[in-house]
């Protein structure tokens, strides 16, 4: 018989292989499962004996300290865990199939104004490659609303300009196209042309889209200091602005111009309708101030 730590590193490699989620998760399940391992073993615990009511015991005192949302993932990787382990025959019983998750509190992604978005990124305006390169950067993040992620690891020929389209390669390899706007290409191109890209490339060659100021392709990390320097630069609160804050504002804006929901889950490549409406929540919200403060009896 297995381990328990050797039956929560076949789940997690069935995760990854299998069902091809992202690092991020695996990363965020592999603490999640090492600490419910940790609490199990201290109380006498083992996967094999575990019961229901165990389960719920150990999310009880996760609730003292732990926020909802890291609960709830913490829930989930039990619940997977659990349900892979009958589903290979090692357990007879799913004690996990009734195991509650703590309930999410319901957060707004936080967009920012269409105006300090265009503030941000016409404040890049320069002639160097690095500014080449960061306003390609953030017209990309803004115009297509990928994750970060998925902007990191563009190569070239993930660009097609005749059909000014951009192949995505999202959560779980899965691509999809989203469209290359005018004003993304202008940027794209004027990086690509002589003069942007090829110079931070010079020391070392390779196809990534982005590249460090070493020739390396550009880390997570590195957006994050190029938006962090670029917000500091034009004004605008440091730490209103991220990656993800780029990719809330795309959605956002574009509802409240009038696209379609399923357009958008597209763009973003949600597998859900459900994960896209939270933008409408949104847009309503935005309506609402709006009607406060013009409607004539909204105050009556």
């Amino acid at each position: 018989m297995p381990t328990d730590k050797e039956l929560v590193g076949d789940y997690l490699e069935w995760l990854t292989v299998e069902k091809g989620r992202s690092r991020a998760t695996i990363e965020s399940y592999t603490r999640d499962l090492a600490q419910f391992l940790t609490w199990a073993g201290e109380h006498g615990v083992s996967l094999s004996e575990a019961s229901t009511e165990d389960l719920e015991r150990y999310v009880n005192e996760l609730r003292r300290d732990k926020a909802p949302s890291s609960i709830a993932r913490a829930t989930s990787a039990i619940k997977g865990l659990f349900g892979f382990l009958v589903d290979e025959r090692v357990l007879s019983s799913d004690v996990g199939q009734r195991l509650q998750p703590s309930r999410r509190g319901r957060s707004l992604p936080k967009a920012l104004d269409e105006e300090v978005v265009a503030q941000l990124i016409d404040s890049v305006d320069s002639d160097d490659p690095v500014a080449k390169r960061d306003r390609a950067l953030l017209e990309l993040l803004y115009g297509t609303g990928a994750r970060v992620s998925e902007v990191t690891a563009l190569v070239i020929d993930d660009l097609d300009f005749d059909e000014e389209l951009i192949r995505v390669t999202g959560k779980g390899s899965k691509q999809r196209l989203v469209p290359m706007g005018r004003t993304l290409q202008w940027a794209l191109r004027r990086y690509l042309a002589p003069g942007g890209r090829n110079v931070l490339a010079i020391a070392r060659p390779t196809n990534r889209l982005f590249l460090n100021q070493r020739g390396g392709p550009l880390s997570r990390q590195g957006v994050d200091l190029i938006l962090d320097a670029r917000a500091l630069e034009a004004g605008v609160d440091r730490s209103t602005v991220s990656a993800h804050v780029f990719r809330h504002s795309c959605a956002t804006h574009m509802l409240a111009h009038g696209a379609d929901i399923r357009v958008v889950q597209e763009l973003l490549g949600h597998a859900s309708i459900a994960t896209t409406q939270i933008y409408t929540a949104v847009s309503i919200t935005s309506l609402q101030r709006a009607y406060v403060s013009a409607h004539p009896r909204a105050h009556g």
